[in-house]
């Protein structure tokens, strides 16, 4: 159903891979409150999956680009203005990869280097994002800028390995540069924080299936799926949440704030 709240912005979508994607259903989302958007992903990223697809679902375009490559980024951005006919409204930022969690490496003993590719590639990539978007005025005023996160960034799951130090690097950038872009520009800029969902790079998680499960029997409302997630983004892209900004947002189903639950207890009570 159709609320047109998104009737006339413009924006870019970053890291649609497959319909499994947040970002992909996101993108319908968008589509749907009649947003227009340019989607972006890494040229290796877009040749494992099926971004042209939605392209064509959407009737939006194409724009390949290295999220850490400064002069990817340039370009898009540039093009996406040329594209869509003006200056932005919207930007999700829906990227993460580890190469330690992909390689099994552990969190006591990591390639630094595969550390240091993925910082670039789930963090850093956000500043170098909204850096270039700063630079370039090319956001319009109220504009929503949303990147995806996970609780662990404040809390231990041990086998999201370096993904937790990502994920908070992600967080503080969200809290950092969203001060000039408020101050400067009156952008918003959020995370979300998001229940674990069985996107593809989510299954590369060891022990994924069963923290899915636990995590559903710890929320009073269940874990949130992925149309949950796009569904929040979509009010944050609107004009209906134009002083929310600098948060770090839970779309958890109220595991964020849970201690034990009776689901819990009653399994290991029969153990």
């Amino acid at each position: 159903m159709s609320n047109n709240l998104l009737k006339g912005k413009r924006g870019i979508i970053f890291g649609a891979l497959d319909s499994n994607s947040i970002a992909w259903i996101t993108a319908e989302r968008v589509f749907e409150e009649g947003g227009t958007f340019v989607l972006t992903n890494a040229p290796v990223a877009m040749r494992m999956g099926q971004i042209n697809e939605l392209a064509e679902k959407t009737n939006s375009t194409v724009i390949p680009a290295d999220a850490t490559s400064l002069e990817d980024l340039e370009n898009l951005i540039t093009k996406s203005i040329e594209v869509l006919g003006g200056k932005l409204d919207f930007v999700l930022h829906s990227i993460g990869m580890s190469v330690n969690v992909r390689k099994g490496k552990l969190y006591t003993d990591q390639n630094y280097d595969w550390t240091h590719k993925g910082l670039d590639v789930s963090a850093m990539s956000f500043h170098k994002v909204m850096q270039t978007l700063y630079k370039n005025d090319a956001m319009n005023e109220w504009g929503s800028i949303v990147a995806l996160s996970y609780m662990a960034a404040q809390r231990v799951f041990p086998d999201y390995n370096d993904m937790a130090d990502n994920k908070a690097f992600l967080e503080s950038v969200a809290r950092s540069f969203g001060y000039f872009f408020g101050k400067d520009k009156k952008v918003r800029v959020n995370t979300i924080s998001q229940s674990p969902t069985p996107t593809t790079a989510g299954k590369g998680v060891k022990g994924f299936d069963g923290f899915i499960k636990y995590a559903h029997k710890m929320s009073p409302l269940g874990n949130a799926t992925a149309m949950d997630c796009a569904n929040y983004t979509i009010t944050l892209f609107s004009d209906l949440t134009k002083r929310v900004t600098l948060q770090n947002l839970y779309n958890d189903g109220g595991f964020s704030n849970m201690g034990v639950s009776d689901e819990i207890m009653n399994i290991i009570d029969n153990n």
